[in-house]
């Protein structure tokens, strides 16, 4: 189990619009979370769960490859660490509606199948061959926020060669919004 962290027993309204603001040093992040087509796996339960206990408050994004995808959610900020809320991994959940279709999509990243347990990413652009592949579990909002101008800031951040930032894009904290799961603590 995540250190601190009881599991929750959860009762969900999955047709409520659900959402978070990852609030970034480049400025703030609206996604929608999927909770009526990702619940089964627990992907949206682990999400929204290390988002209210400030499991993701000042991580990095450790990896950024321009016109593909920006991974963070580390806890050691190295792409190897972070647990779900139970502490094992957690199966991959593929739904036909949830595709890595458009730029925004947001993923739980894995080292494999079914090891899903705390990173995530966002897609730069469509990525059809992710689909199958990575959970999908929620969606930039471009509708809300001013465009794609914070992951236009990420995609353009200066990388190294093993496509590290070489300036620090840091999720400094989640705010939760209509949350299913607003007893957890």
């Amino acid at each position: 189990m995540y250190p601190g962290a009881q599991v929750p027993s959860l009762i969900f309204d999955f047709e409520a619009t659900m959402s978070v603001t990852l609030h970034t040093n480049l400025g703030d992040i609206k996604m929608e979370v999927f909770c009526d087509t990702a619940p089964r796996a627990a992907e949206v339960p682990n999400f929204l769960a290390l988002c209210a206990t400030n499991s993701y408050d000042n991580t990095t994004f450790h990896r950024n490859m321009k016109g593909f995808m920006i991974q963070g959610g580390d806890p050691t900020g190295t792409g190897k660490g972070g647990e779900s809320i139970w502490g094992g991994a957690i199966d991959d959940e593929f739904h036909p509606q949830n595709r890595h279709n458009v730029r925004g999509i947001v993923s739980m990243a894995n080292s494999g199948p079914n090891t899903n347990k705390q990173q995530f990413f966002i897609t730069y652009a469509k990525q059809p061959h992710l689909n199958n592949v990575y959970t999908v579990f929620g969606k930039y909002d471009v509708e809300v926020i001013d465009g794609f101008d914070v992951l236009d800031a990420m995609e353009k951040a200066q990388v190294d060669a093993k496509f590290r930032p070489l300036k620090d894009i840091v999720l400094r904290n989640v705010t939760i919004h209509a949350n299913p799961i607003a007893d957890f603590k």
